[in-house]
């Protein structure tokens, strides 16, 4: 990739990633998403829409809540679904390469949250006594120093993630063994497992989560019964 298409990227991992947490919270930071864009943006939604699928289900698991530590899907989902979309479609490898890649960065991106937070609970300490005045400007600046901070996070972490796999899924894929329906049933089994554990959870923990599971499942069916 070049330069520019590594900066194209990157700023869509930043405001996705921004949209975790920050501003707007508009659900653009879901996996399947984030993916499709992704993919959109390197030439291939479809391929980006593949990578978004796989990595829902693992997002099932995450609960975000409050000061918790927990993955970053919107930059991640970013970088999954650019990298297959980077590659001929059926490559051997390449979706297993991609959620890999899209997991760590996930991974990484909770990390750099958790260190985001702690940098704004200092910034706000500093200014606790124009804060206990009433201060509309000492507000003002938290808010938008602490969304300017996150847009940079997301913006770095996709950069430099997209940077360094790109080269390393060229030269991963060269020397891979397995076939193309193996490498997919791997992501396939492990996600859905991931997805299942998740569900049975809730169906124990959450009052009335069966029906409505059964509601959405069956919206699912009649909508691919329609297409």
């Amino acid at each position: 990739m070049s330069p520019l298409d590594v900066a194209v990227v990157a700023l869509l991992g930043g405001i996705l990633g921004l949209d975790t947490v920050g501003f707007p919270q508009a659900m653009l930071s879901r996996p399947i998403v984030a993916a499709t864009l992704g993919g959109a943006l390197v030439g291939s939604a479809e391929q980006g829409l593949l990578v978004g699928a796989a990595l829902e289900l693992f997002a099932i698991e995450t609960l975000p809540f409050g000061a918790s530590r927990y993955p970053e899907w919107g930059s991640s989902s970013v970088v999954g679904g650019a990298l297959l979309a980077s590659r001929p479609e059926g490559e051997p490898g390449s979706l297993t390469f991609s959620v890999l890649v899209a997991l760590v960065v996930a991974w990484a991106g909770g990390w750099s949250m958790m260190q985001l937070r702690r940098f704004n609970a200092r910034r706000a300490r500093r200014r606790l006594e124009s804060l206990a005045a009433g201060s509309r400007g000492a507000v003002l600046e938290l808010q938008l120093g602490g969304l300017t901070a996150d847009l940079l996070r997301g913006f770095v972490l996709t950069a430099v993630a997209v940077s360094a796999a790109f080269p390393l899924q060229q030269a991963v894929l060269q020397q891979w063994s397995l076939g193309a329906a193996v490498s997919r049933a791997v992501v396939v089994g492990v996600a859905a497992g991931v997805a299942l554990g998740a569900t049975f959870k809730l169906f124990h923990n959450v009052p009335g989560f069966a029906w409505q599971f059964i509601v959405g499942l069956a919206a699912g069916v009649l909508a691919l019964l329609a297409i």
